[in-house]
């Protein structure tokens, strides 16, 4: 899912997005709910019509602010009171304000309010945080939305799976009285470890409803893409291709490529042999390579497209090959063409 964190994937418009075809893009709650305001897209006919996207959009709950923000903010039982990171100004995000902003916004799926702590944190920290978000997410579901909004659990607890084990417990008692649409996975990818994520997401995502949606939450490179599959995972959102394209790092099927490097100067070759996304049908690596030095911002929208285009081709790819049963294979000679040298 990509993220337009602003209402925006950033450096594309929605007709090039539409021609990726991403099932989900994403928005954040904290950041719209303060430019422009949730009331005000609202009045504009909600964020959909506000952005010009047909498709689902699903909107972050502002719970990773909580980590991101975090010389910015201050928790408390009631909510979270963050200084501004564009004026100072202070403003209130609680579970229900959560919930009232993303039904102004008319998101399809709502994500509970959580807290998302840092990796490392010590268990008794810990702890309290994971109590702190079941009581929130009992708030967020007393919460009444759009008919057409579905809300997410997030579980939360670290690399600490008896935590993780426990916070489960505390959903799916929720679950039983009113069924969520989904679960998410949050607070990995967060400073610990990336043995300990690994070890955590192979214990726990098999223990999650298998009925519906698993949503890992941060998580994109190609490698965690294919390791979360082969976890369960359904549903994956991250920065990483179109932050990675403004910086001229591209992501092929042979491997990562940087093409702001002087050996892509006179390539006259495409980006990718085996993409056939706008780019690499229409451009070379040299072409590339001049707009990236000379500060042009047509290379940050052509990097971007690509990138959105080899990611979201990948987890599709990977959706074909589970239905015909061959996904461990597809998973292989993926990363056996991964080449350690740039391709």
């Amino acid at each position: 899912m990509p993220v337009g964190t602003q209402g925006a994937v950033k450096a594309v418009t929605p007709a090039q997005l539409a021609e990726i075809a991403p099932e989900v893009i994403l928005g954040n709650t904290y950041h719209l709910g303060l430019r422009p305001g949730g009331e005000q897209v609202a009045r504009l006919g909600g964020l959909h019509r506000f952005m010009g996207w047909e498709g689902p959009i699903l909107t972050d709950s502002g719970g990773f602010q909580v980590f991101s923000l975090s010389s910015l903010r201050r928790v408390e039982e009631d909510g979270v009171t963050f200084a501004s990171h564009l004026d100072g100004s202070r403003h209130f995000l609680s579970p229900e304000r959560s919930m009232e902003i993303q039904r102004q916004l008319g998101s399809d799926i709502v994500m509970a309010f959580d807290e998302c702590p840092p990796g490392g944190t010590a268990r008794a920290e810990l702890e309290r945080s994971v109590a702190r978000t079941t009581r929130w997410l009992a708030r967020c579901r007393a919460c009444e939305l759009a008919p057409h909004q579905g809300l997410f659990a997030i579980l939360q607890g670290g690399t600490q799976l008896d935590l993780r084990r426990e916070h489960l417990d505390r959903i799916l008692e929720l679950d039983a009285r009113t069924p969520f649409q989904g679960f998410a996975v949050g607070g990995l990818s967060v400073g610990e470890p990336k043995a300990e994520m690994e070890a955590t997401l192979a214990a726990l995502v098999k223990e999650l409803p298998g009925d519906r949606a698993r949503y890992l939450m941060g998580v994109g490179t190609p490698e965690d893409l294919l390791s979360g599959i082969a976890q369960g995972v359904d549903l994956f959102d991250c920065v990483l291709p179109t932050r990675e394209a403004r910086h001229g790092r591209l992501l092929t099927s042979r491997g990562r490529l940087n093409i702001k490097n002087a050996r892509h100067r006179e390539a006259d070759l495409p980006l990718d042999p085996d993409c056939a996304c706008y780019t690499c049908r229409s451009f070379s690596r040299a072409y590339l390579h001049h707009l990236f030095r000379a500060g042009e911002p047509l290379a940050s929208t052509l990097n971007t497209i690509h990138n959105l285009s080899y990611t979201v081709g990948l987890t599709r790819n990977a959706r074909r090959a589970l239905l015909e049963t061959r996904f461990e294979d597809f998973a292989r000679r993926t990363r056996e063409a991964w080449t350690t040298e740039e391709p």
